[in-house]
């Protein structure tokens, strides 16, 4: 056997099992959530097909059309707080500092939390009569809130603990771009005059397009894809005030055992996704940084 052959088997072994793994556990399930979106399935009958009764009840369904305004909300305000904040930890975490380190292991330290221990973690900070906010808010004369039960402060409260568990891993991601940002440019722009704040915006956050592009991308799936935080703080209320759209799929298909129903959101929630995505890209991915 000729060396060629070697590699080529080697190739198609290291690369043939993970787009193996890859096709059984993502790429058909895909397929299969598509083709049951059509189908009306409870697991206890057999599966039968519905065509598009699935999509034209969602149109007239006022809990899913709430359940993606929800989603857009807490996607509108985490994703933009979450990347502001992050690279401002970035940026802070990037200079030398004294106990630089353990800082920037104390702020990573929320990523590693399981996120069911942090959510009830926050429950207690939130709870009404001995919480921690309330604590704050009574030494500073302000009357307690109550704030999981209450619409007006509910998915607020989730934005904040999901904007405090995201902001450790994407601040790593922009901490290494900006160590690959070369210190040239800046010492040659501080030359021709340019402050800090001109430089940072004019050299340094060009060249974390790519960075950005990533964190954008990934968070805007992650905060499409919110579940956990909302099933064990709220539970979807206080009357659905807090209701998204993964929690809604969770709760048609595992409680009301509506499992085509379910598929034809998750199918929406996919395309709205893709489209998402998209527009990112065409808006930021494709701009050269470093012409």
């Amino acid at each position: 056997m000729t060396i060629k052959q070697q590699q080529l088997i080697l190739g198609i072994v290291f690369l043939g099992i993970p787009l193996l793994w890859m096709l059984i556990w993502v790429v058909a399930p895909i397929f299969v959530v598509f083709y049951m979106s059509f189908t009306t399935y409870d697991v206890l009958s057999p599966m039968r097909w519905a065509g598009t009764w699935n999509y034209t009840d969602l149109w007239y369904d006022d809990l899913f059309w709430r359940a993606i305004g929800n989603t857009l909300y807490f996607t509108a305000v985490s994703l933009p707080a979450g990347v502001f904040l992050s690279l401002m930890l970035a940026v802070l975490v990037n200079r030398q500092l004294p106990f630089v380190g353990l800082f920037r292991t104390i702020f990573y330290m929320p990523v590693v939390t399981p996120l069911i221990a942090a959510a009830l973690a926050w429950i207690l900070f939130y709870e009404t009569s001995a919480g921690m906010f309330n604590y704050t808010l009574d030494l500073l004369g302000i009357s307690p809130v109550n704030w999981l039960n209450d619409q007006s402060t509910a998915m607020p409260a989730i934005i904040i603990m999901s904007v405090w568990k995201s902001l450790g891993y994407n601040m790593v991601i922009f901490l290494a771009a900006l160590q690959s940002v070369p210190k040239e440019l800046g010492e040659a722009a501080a030359i021709d005059g340019a402050g800090p704040v001109r430089r940072f915006w004019s050299i340094t956050l060009p060249m974390l397009t790519p960075a950005m592009v990533y964190v954008v991308i990934t968070s805007l799936i992650a905060s499409f894809q919110v579940f956990a935080q909302v099933r064990v703080m709220t539970d979807g209320g206080p009357n659905n005030s807090t209701v998204t759209i993964v929690h809604y799929i969770y709760r048609t298909a595992f409680q009301n055992l509506q499992f085509g129903y379910a598929s034809a959101m998750a199918t929406i929630m996919f395309f709205l996704l893709i489209v998402a995505s998209f527009v990112n890209l065409r808006l930021v991915g494709r701009r050269n940084v470093y012409d």
